[in-house]
């Protein structure tokens, strides 16, 4: 049957691109770990974002660094007026965790239980 209406393959596009929408209406996308070395969207307003995850395989699946649009991007969520705005967003893949990367409170993204 069809009774997600589809969200479940949406769910994982979202993810194999790096990103998901945890909170629906919070205009925020959380980072994942992207499956690809490259995708691009193209939008309906005319504007494209790409993705890209350089080192990405099965033994570096860990986000070292993230950049936006050639600028360092701490931040372990992308707002839906990033994407809209196109550009390009870059995953730095590692086989290690980076510790230090994204643990400020405002690399945080949106949660009603963390104020």
């Amino acid at each position: 049957g069809d009774e997600d209406n589809g969200q479940t393959s949406a769910w994982y596009v979202f993810s194999a691109m790096g990103f998901y929408p945890v909170t629906p209406g919070a205009n925020q996308y959380v980072f994942g770990a992207p499956l690809f070395k490259n995708i691009k969207l193209h939008l309906e307003n005319g504007n494209t974002f790409e993705i890209k995850a350089a080192n990405n395989s099965s033994e570096s699946f860990y986000v070292n660094s993230t950049k936006l649009n050639d600028k360092d991007f701490n931040q372990n969520w992308i707002s839906h007026q990033d994407i809209t705005n196109g550009g390009k967003l870059i995953f730095e893949m590692s086989n290690t965790p980076n510790k230090e990367r994204g643990i400020s409170n405002a690399a945080k993204p949106f949660s009603m239980s963390i104020k």
